[in-house]
């Protein structure tokens, strides 16, 4: 065997162990590795959501008190029960502020309505859309323009102020007619005084949906309500900002 074979079967020996050591040690390893990598791709996929979520998380946990005191300021406009004498003590403090005097408050219209005490409960009627409406008939002794700016503000005890606003200072109330009569004598009015007959219609949640669905202040409840919808004229929505001044 000359020198030259002996360097070829040494060449193809270490051919064979370096073969050996890829196939046993270097190909595993590599194969590992890509594996780490991907399993790698798939944590970074994974923590870059995590943090995504824990962001949206904790902006609408910022957001939850102020989203919380809309629905409750929602609630004096169309609150879930008839709460009549709220609406007296609010109509009487408009009138007050207007220099009109509020003479009496029935249940349903003025055909044949019932009067109702402040701490009585007008017939409800269901309205065609999935709010309870409570109708009442009005009366109001002053001027004409005091009149006249008191229905103002009637009608503007909720009012849409933008796309999605709503501007809650007393009960939703839907002006269904309006009449003006000289003032009868009963030797309090002048004869400049006028009396004006109002009928609205006011609203209630329907039974058994509650205002917060069992949400506090701190946190929500196991459950959200279904917000009522209306195709009335006059109904709200479901509101992104609610501005609320209590009278």
């Amino acid at each position: 065997m000359t020198t030259r074979d002996r360097t070829v079967i040494m060449l193809v020996a270490l051919v064979v162990v370096l073969g050996g050591v890829w196939l046993e040690v270097v190909s595993p390893e590599r194969k590992k590795a890509s594996n780490l990598n991907a399993q790698i791709a798939t944590a970074q996929a994974q923590l870059s959501t995590a943090e995504k979520q824990l962001g949206e998380a904790r902006g609408a946990q910022s957001r939850y008190a102020a989203a919380y005191e809309s629905i409750v300021n929602l609630g004096k406009a169309v609150p879930p029960t008839q709460e009549v004498p709220s609406l007296i003590y609010q109509v009487a403090q408009a009138s007050d502020s207007k220099r009109v005097n509020f003479a009496a408050i029935s249940s349903g219209t003025s055909g044949g309505a019932s009067t109702t005490s402040a701490s009585g409960s007008p017939a409800a009627g269901t309205a065609a859309s999935a709010f309870t409406q409570l109708p009442f008939t009005l009366t109001f002794n002053g001027g004409f323009f005091e009149l006249e700016h008191l229905l103002r503000q009637l009608a503007d005890f909720t009012t849409m102020s933008g796309p999605g606003n709503i501007d809650v200072s007393g009960r939703l109330l839907t002006v269904q007619s309006v009449k003006l009569a000289l003032a009868s004598g009963d030797g309090f009015s002048n004869s400049n005084e006028l009396t004006g007959t109002i009928t609205a219609d006011a609203y209630v949640l329907p039974a058994g949906q509650g205002l917060t669905a069992g949400a506090s202040p701190s946190a929500p409840g196991a459950a959200s309500a279904t917000p009522a919808s209306s195709s009335s004229a006059g109904a709200p929505t479901t509101p992104a900002v609610v501005k609320a001044s209590t009278p």
